[in-house]
């Protein structure tokens, strides 16, 4: 890895792949000579903490053995800035039982030798903390910061699996680093760059700027534009604070027109066609401004299109959209972050980096492999989902006892011992042996109750190592110990095939977890956004934000959504509705709707039985109304909820609800953090300042389709008294069928024999 210097000659290009669904086509405008950085300005700095406990690979306890004398966190730095100043916090507890000095710690970064620490007979047993320089001339892009473990506990004849050899590394112990912001040149080969940088781990926040209360067609760029970077987001999560003609502190998306401009752009350039800019902060050198302009709302929608599907083509400081095509429409359930349903699954379309499959070390470490199923896919009832699994391993030390164990979101599936060979079913499915790796295919079906819309499989290879040391005959026997070398082929599959697509409504935690049912077709094709007329700021994050965390989750910007202020342009098509702000009054007639809020007063339906977790299936009789709360406050509240379209059966509306700006800041903060959004479920999701409280309350609707004899299985197996009923009335039928057909063929043959 190229070693980062202050100067910023050597940036790596990112090449942001182009989406096969469209073909724009891009001129670029003549490079211009890049603004230099005044000598008085001063680069601005910041401080970071990288805490163990955020970056460790291991689970549970940070301790190093004598068995796995090695363990270790990666962190990485933004291209943009360079460390100046580093060192680490280590603390940590040595056994009791190691001999002083002899016993050392050695601290690593990306193999280069920090420190070492010799282990005095005042550290044994007791937490010890020390401060370690860190030379920042080894920190890069990526790094390894790695501490080894050399212990001892007697001075012949030692057993690296002795239960006296270890060291307790504290998960509080952190690297502190001094980050210094480095200049960069205004070019666009390397964008997304910097207002995206993938090796910032921490939520994207990326003011987006309009010249002041923008109309409709500025909302819907916006949009657009948000939630293609929340697909480069994807897990970290992704907040878009709304500026009305207001300079950003920070690098920030800017929309221009000819005719509108914020105050800090009034003399920027008019333009003639679609244009996409870098330029400089007007009073920070360091901090960039992504200017997007037109002549007028339409070029920006052209711009950001451009953009969502073109990226890879920029150059330059700035470029020109010619023209936008689009190819071919998207097809349901086809996001690019969700499993394939129409066929099976390769594990390497799952692979989300390199090496990710591979796994080495005396005890490897397991393989993980997350993925992610539509919401709605109907597996209830399911004998379990096919899975194809190849894998090759060293030789185990000790046969029989070493085995490859699978678990699926932390419950058990399957374990297979590790053989010295390939067995038969191996080699009748032709994973053969390489290079000293035993090649092994296995068939089998995982089960469905674990199955959710966010998924982890696990492979585990336990191997059973033996370990030599000091024997009854006096003599010592010293051994080497060997890593094991394991990987899963990518060619492995998952099948999701074949299977219907059917859900339970309404499901807050599918719209969170997957932007549901918006996210059917990846693009938002059939989804209509309702937002006021006069949306403040705080009310403009709220749609950037939700619609970046369904591009979070699609991995697809939302090219096709439709936007208006206006609730009869929209109550009569065939979509599915998200709401921004209050609900029409027209939809309070029409609909059911389980909660009301208001500055001064705010009512709830409440249901029989209520569950503290998402229950599956949804129980139409826990979630009947059992009460109605009303309160009077003037404290802070939002909510979301969800409901079935009055208009159409089939369509469901979600309503992100907020009536004062500080109710619109809880509500961005539950959409742009995770943790918090796992706790959206039900039909009603109420945000106060202690938290989210979720309940399932109201009426059952089902969208999807399942065929006539799968809806009355599916009806009758919530009952089963009423399936033994009709087991038993069908087994009557059939013999009373069968008797009658036997008795008149019985008739047939006395008669022909009378005759």
């Amino acid at each position: 890895m190229t070693r980062k210097t202050t100067c910023i000659n050597a940036v790596v290009l990112i090449a942001i792949s182009l989406l096969s669904q469209t073909a724009p086509v891009i001129a670029q405008e003549p490079i211009q000579p890049s603004l230099t950085t005044p000598a008085a300005a001063v680069a601005p700095s910041r401080k970071t903490q990288v805490f163990f406990n955020q970056k460790t690979l291991a689970r549970g306890n940070f301790t190093i053995t004598g068995l796995n004398p090695e363990n270790r966190i990666e962190f990485t730095v933004r291209k943009d800035e360079i460390v100046s100043q580093a060192q680490l916090n280590l603390q940590f507890t040595p056994s009791p039982s190691l001999i002083p000095i002899q016993s050392q710690l050695k601290v690593y970064l990306n193999e280069e030798l920090m420190q070492v620490i010799s282990l005095t007979a005042d550290q044994l047993g007791k937490s010890n903390q020390v401060v370690i320089p860190i030379d920042p001339r080894y920190i890069n892009d990526f790094n390894r910061l790695s501490l080894q473990f050399i212990g001892h506990y007697k001075a012949i004849c030692e057993n690296p699996a002795n239960s006296t050899l270890w060291i307790d590394i504290s998960k509080s112990s952190f690297l502190d680093l001094t980050l210094q912001t480095l200049p960069l040149k205004n070019n666009l080969s390397h964008f997304p760059e910097p207002f995206f940088d993938r090796l910032d781990e921490r939520p994207i926040t990326l003011p987006i700027v309009f010249s002041g209360q923008p109309g409709l067609m500025q909302q819907r760029a916006a949009a657009i534009l948000a939630s293609w970077f929340g697909t480069k987001a994807r897990w970290r999560g992704q907040s878009f604070p709304a500026l009305f003609n207001q300079l950003p502190e920070r690098n920030a998306i800017v929309f221009v027109t000819n005719q509108q401009r914020p105050d800090f752009l009034k003399n920027y350039q008019t333009v003639n066609a679609p244009k996409i800019e870098m330029i400089d902060h007007p009073d920070n050198p360091y901090i960039k401004l992504l200017v997007i302009s037109g002549r007028d709302d339409n070029d920006l929608i052209k711009a950001v299109r451009g953009i969502a599907t073109g990226s890879i083509l920029f150059r330059g400081k700035s470029v020109t959209i010619d023209r936008i095509e689009t190819i071919a429409p998207r097809q349901p359930y086809d996001a690019p972050n969700w499993v394939r349903t129409d066929r099976p699954t390769t594990f390497v379309e799952l692979q989300q980096f390199k090496e990710q499959l591979q796994t080495s070390g005396f005890n490897p470490s397991p393989v993980t492999l997350p993925f992610t199923l539509p919401p709605d896919l109907f597996l209830y009832g399911s004998q379990g989902i096919n899975m194809s699994l190849n894998y090759r391993y060293t030789i185990p030390p000790a046969f029989g006892t070493s085995h490859l164990n699978i678990s699926l979101n932390n419950y058990f599936v399957q374990s297979y011992p590790l053989l010295l060979m390939p067995d038969q079913e191996s080699k009748f499915l032709g994973v053969w042996s390489l290079q000293n790796l035993i090649g092994t295919a296995k068939k089998f079906t995982i089960p469905v109750l674990n199955l959710g819309t966010n998924n982890q499989m696990v492979f585990e290879f336990a191997y059973v190592n033996v370990i030599g040391g000091g024997n009854t005959e006096g003599r010592c026997e010293s051994f080497t110990l060997v890593n094991n070398y394991a990987s899963i082929d990518g060619s492995s599959t998952i099948d999701f095939s074949n299977y219907y697509h059917y859900i339970a409504m309404p499901d807050l935690n599918a719209f969170a977890n997957a932007g549901f049912p918006f996210s059917r077709l990846a693009d938002l094709a059939q989804t209509s956004i309702l937002i006021s007329q006069h949306p403040l700021a705080t009310e403009e994050t709220t749609l950037l934000n939700a619609i970046g965390n369904i591009g979070s989750q699609t991995g697809y910007p939302a090219l096709a959504l439709n936007l208006t202020d206006d609730w009869s342009k929209i109550k009569n098509k065939d979509t599915d509705i998200l709401i921004i702000g209050t609900i029409p009054p027209e939809l309070y007639k029409d609909s059911k709707i389980n909660l009301l809020l208001d500055k001064t007063k705010s009512w709830v339906n409440k249901p029989f039985r209520q569950n503290e977790l998402p229950a599956f299936p949804i129980q139409a009789k826990n979630a009947a109304v059992n009460n109605q709360a009303v309160v009077s406050s003037d404290g802070i509240m939002s909510a979301i909820i969800g409901l079935q379209s009055p208009y159409y059966k089939h369509r469901s509306i979600i309503a992100l609800l907020a009536d004062t700006p500080r109710g619109f800041e809880l509500l961005n903060e539950t959409l742009s953090k995770k943790n918090l959004l796992g706790q959206v479920f039900g039909s009603v999701a109420v945000i106060r300042e202690s938290g989210v409280s979720s309940l399932q309350v109201g009426s059952v609707y089902y969208v999807g389709h399942l065929p006539w004899y799968m809806h009355i299985w599916f009806v009758l197996k919530k009952h089963p008294i009423g399936l033994a009923l009709a087991t038993l009335l069908v087994a009557i039928i059939l013999t009373f069928m069968l008797w009658r057909a036997l008795t008149a063929r019985s008739r047939r043959r006395l008669k022909k024999t009378d005759d």
